[in-house]
């Protein structure tokens, strides 16, 4: 990330108490990404708003009497002939007494090559003149934006989660971190295993709390149900491992941008042990500090 002089800082880019960013770019370095992070982050968003009305949009945020406190706006060529409006407009700003500041993302033509090749996405101007020439011609149509920008981000070598990393340093708060959302849910596998999982674990080798009598109509959260599994080695062993595991996992899902992370666990019914191991993963998960939400999808079956 470069520093380039131009608009004011992250501290001076405040009018009121309306902060304004506009982010730019070239097409495949990461704006729509960016746009999710600072969304994330509360800011306001809007994607691919027209440079004429960039003004118009501002003045409505700063009449909204602080409801709006940050903006951030993605300005680039996909607005075709607008576009060619947006240092204009830009300057209408400057002249309201309204501060803003403008994040750059770019990328090496190499790596803009080869994710335009990945996505089978077309660049907004290489239809007629092919991709490497688009990609050129719209460097050439950003210049003048990217002398404009305080901060300009080389995407080239990021993962996503490195870039949301640099983009909160540069916009977040510490109150305002968003962190790996986790739900841990027990199912049932005569009921199919739940379609917005991400990782499944499968206790069926517990011992089944269906085939004792006095047990088999409580569920994994009644006290008698929960004596029972507790007194058995394998679901001893399996909380030891299973620690382990996500102690390792879940920090490595959050350093790779990952906002919501469902953990399933299932066993026959969905009643017994699924419910039991669930509620303790999550004791285990909010122990971390960690937000855990938890649901028993066939409890009641």
């Amino acid at each position: 990330m470069t520093e380039a002089s131009g608009v004011g800082t992250g501290e001076d880019c405040q009018t009121g108490t309306t902060r304004f960013v506009i982010i730019t770019g070239v097409s495949g370095a990461g704006k729509s990404y960016a746009i999710k992070c600072l969304e994330d982050m509360e800011f306001f968003c809007v994607d691919n708003l027209p440079a004429t009305l960039i003004p118009v949009f501002a003045d409505v945020c700063l009449r909204s009497g602080g409801r709006i406190s940050n903006v951030a706006l993605v300005a680039d060529v996909r607005e075709r002939d607008f576009f060619d409006n947006i240092v204009e407009s830009l300057s209408e700003l400057r002249g309201k007494g309204i501060e803003y500041e403008v994040l750059f993302l770019d990328a090496a033509d190499e790596a803009l090559l080869r994710r335009f090749s990945e996505t089978r996405r077309k660049h907004p101007l290489g239809e007629k003149v092919g991709l490497l020439e688009g990609i050129r011609e719209e460097r050439s149509r950003l210049a003048s934006l990217r002398d404009l920008a305080r901060r300009v981000i080389d995407t080239s070598t990021m993962t996503p989660g490195e870039l949301k990393e640099t983009l909160f340093s540069l916009f977040g708060s510490a109150e305002k971190r968003a962190g790996l959302l986790t739900t841990v849910v027990s199912f049932g596998y005569k009921y199919g295993i739940p379609l917005d999982s991400d990782v499944v674990f499968d206790v069926r080798f517990l011992p089944n709390p269906h085939y004792i009598h006095e047990l088999r109509t409580y569920t994994g959260n009644d006290r008698k149900v929960m004596d029972f599994l507790k007194s058995s080695e394998a679901t001893n062993s399996l909380f030891e491992h299973l620690g382990r595991f996500l102690e390792f996992l879940l920090p490595r899902f959050e350093q790779e941008g990952k906002a919501y992370l469902t953990i399933a666990i299932g066993c026959t019914g969905g009643r017994h042990r699924s419910v039991y191991v669930v509620n303790r993963v999550a004791e285990m998960l909010q122990g971390q500090g960690l937000d855990v939400r938890v649901q028993h999808r066939d409890v009641n079956r």
